[in-house]
C-alpha cells in the first residue's frame, strides 16, 4: 500500500510536531524536577529551622517534666520496693537451701531423720534473710555523704554574724564618750 506525497508530507509534517513537543516537554520535564529538588531543599530548612525548635520547647515544656517524674519515681520504687523485697526473698530462699543443706550433712553423718525444730529454723531463717537483705541493700544503696553540707555552712556564718552583731551592741553601749554620759548632779551656777 502506497502512501500518496501529500500524506507523506503531512506525516513528515505531523512527526517534526511531535519530535518538538517532546523536545519541549523534556524541557519542561527537567525544569519541574528541579523546581521540586529545590522545594524539598527548602522545605528540609524549613524543618531545621522552624519545626524543630519548636517541637523541643514544646518537648521540654509538656514532656520532660513528667518524664523527669517517672523516672524519680521508678528509681524510688526500685530502691525502696524492690530491691528489699529481692532482698528477703533471696534471703528466704538461701534459709531453706541451707536448711536442706544441714539435713542432707546429718543425714549423710548417719544422725538419720529427726522432727525438724521449728524454731531453731526460724531463727536460721531470720538470720540469714536479714544478713540478705542488709548485703543487698548495702549494695544498691545510695552512698552517704560525708562532711558539712551548704545547710550547715548558712547556719555557721548566721551564728557567727549574730555574735558580732552582740559583741558591737555590747562594746557600744560600754564604751566610754563622754558626751553620752549624764551627771548624777545637775550643773549649778557658778560662784560670784
Amino acid at each position: 500500500m502506497s502512501v500518496s506525497r501529500k500524506r507523506k508530507k503531512e506525516l513528515r509534517k505531523l512527526q517534526e510536531q511531535a519530535t518538538k513537543l517532546w523536545e519541549s516537554q523534556q524541557v519542561l520535564l527537567n525544569q519541574s524536577a528541579n523546581v521540586a529538588r529545590e522545594a524539598g531543599r527548602q522545605i528540609g530548612n524549613y524543618g531545621r529551622e522552624q519545626v524543630v525548635p519548636v517541637v523541643q520547647q514544646s518537648y521540654g515544656k509538656y514532656a520532660a517534666p513528667y518524664l523527669d517524674k517517672s523516672v524519680q519515681l521508678s528509681r524510688h520504687l526500685l530502691t525502696d520496693k524492690v530491691v528489699p523485697t529481692a532482698g528477703a526473698v533471696v534471703g528466704s530462699a538461701m534459709s531453706v537451701w541451707d536448711a536442706a543443706n544441714d539435713t542432707r550433712t546429718r543425714l549423710a553423718s548417719g544422725r538419720g531423720l529427726a522432727l525438724p525444730d521449728a524454731k531453731t529454723y526460724a531463727k536460721k531463717a531470720d538470720k540469714y534473710g536479714k544478713k540478705a537483705t542488709k548485703a543487698l541493700s548495702a549494695k544498691f544503696a545510695e552512698p552517704k555523704r560525708s562532711g558539712m553540707g551548704a545547710g550547715g555552712v548558712i547556719a555557721i556564718l548566721l551564728g557567727i554574724a549574730a555574735a558580732a552583731g552582740v559583741v558591737y551592741a555590747a562594746w557600744q553601749t560600754l564604751r566610754a564618750d563622754d558626751e553620752l554620759w549624764v551627771a548624777d548632779d545637775p550643773l549649778r551656777a557658778p560662784d560670784a
